[in-house]
């Protein structure tokens, strides 16, 4: 196994614009390793976490086990309990769309259920927060347009209560 290279701290600001930039041209992979680059210099870095996160799950069309559950390691990181709660929405909200695009047997179904377990998480991050989370609120809403828009995804099962909802994934 090759022995990795560590970058110098002063490269931190920089290796994070390349990993935004990364993120742009849909490179989800590239980012994220700029990201655990980052994060081995400055285990603490919110904004590497975040972009790490967020980059994890660009990918979920593309692997959604592996990207999920370490964008849900991920999350854990993060400081505060408003954030913890507003990005573990961000990754539902993700998987949802992530199975909308895939498609396949029960779909529908499961981004409904997604969605929801998404929404709940903005709830919380938005009465946790000391000031109104506003990126809560918009997210609470593009979630909910999305639910209104696809009427007839609602869930015939409850994913969740089967235990079901974490152990699903749509076939590619």
């Amino acid at each position: 196994m090759l022995e990795l290279k560590k970058i110098s701290a002063d490269a931190v600001p920089s290796a994070l614009e390349m990993a935004h930039r990364y993120r742009l041209l849909n490179e989800p992979q590239a980012a994220e390793s700029i990201c655990r680059d980052i994060l081995e210099v400055e285990p603490t870095n919110e904004q590497a976490l975040i972009t790490l996160l967020l980059a994890l799950t660009d990918n979920f069309s593309n692997e959604i086990t592996r990207s999920f559950s370490q964008a849900k390691e991920v999350v854990e990181r993060l400081a505060g309990h408003s954030l913890r709660s507003y990005y573990s929405g961000v990754i539902y909200e993700r998987r949802a769309k992530a199975h909308l695009r895939i498609g396949g047997p029960n779909a529908q179904e499961m981004a409904y259920s997604w969605l929801e377990k998404a929404m709940q998480a903005f709830d919380e991050a938005l009465t946790r927060s000391e000031q109104d989370n506003q990126e809560a609120v918009l997210r609470w809403n593009a979630c909910a347009r999305l639910m209104n828009e696809y009427q007839a995804m609602k869930p015939t099962v409850t994913f969740e209560r089967e235990g079901l909802l974490d152990s699903y994934e749509t076939p590619h």
